[in-house]
């Protein structure tokens, strides 16, 4: 059987963002309004074909509510990357990521990737409470990659998803290649010298 690389996405932030809307419409291409608040965590498997090669994304979908908080923080330490998403209609849930991005810091691994996500982009420009700019200016504050979103319309949900899968794989290939061990050249003999000495013994080999 073919082994499939795992990646593993958390999905963080406040209750009501729409982040496990976000998570169905990825994974299954659907949508309803009547989505029941995460209890604890939940998740989802999907397999993409990243850059010609079949991935297996694993994506935990945190609770927002703060009693989940011990329960939710665990998962950190084992995502590969992390979703901060917030409702553009909702200012608390986009001043809250400073919150959740000092948590990362405390329980995630120093090289996880994250993504900022805006989403409800879709909704009435009336009701926006958060400019894009903003949302821009935070994300390049931490260093970030930052999308606005729909979970309704469709809108950029396969590119967050894939963009955070495409910088996981990168960054793990790269983290490979340094740990490959340094290639060791061994010099021919010259004939010219002839071979009428004893080869030197190397010093890992000396007793």
């Amino acid at each position: 059987m073919l082994c499939v690389p795992v990646i593993i996405i958390t999905l963080i932030i406040c209750a009501g963002v729409g982040k496990s809307c976000l998570l169905l419409r990825f994974s299954d291409d659907s949508f309803t309004t009547s989505f029941i608040t995460t209890i604890g965590i939940d998740f989802k498997i999907r397999t993409i074909e990243l850059d010609g090669k079949r991935i297996k994304l694993q994506i935990w979908d945190t609770a927002g509510q703060e009693r989940f908080r011990t329960i939710t923080t665990a998962y950190y330490r084992g995502a590969m990357g992390i979703l901060l998403v917030y409702d553009v209609t909702d200012e608390s849930s986009f001043n809250n990521i400073r919150n959740w991005m000092r948590n990362i810091e405390q329980h995630a691994a120093d090289s996880v990737n994250r993504i900022l996500v805006g989403n409800k982009a879709d909704m009435d420009e009336s009701k926006r409470a958060v400019p894009t700019a903003k949302g821009q200016a935070l994300a390049d504050e931490y260093g970030i990659k930052f999308f606005e979103t729909s979970a309704k319309t469709n809108f950029n949900v396969e590119q967050v998803f894939f963009s955070i899968a495409r910088d996981i794989k990168q960054r793990l290939a790269e983290t490979d290649s340094k740990a490959e061990p340094q290639t060791i050249k061994i010099s021919k003999p010259d004939p010219a010298k002839g071979s009428t000495s004893a080869p030197e013994k190397s010093a890992c080999c000396s007793s």
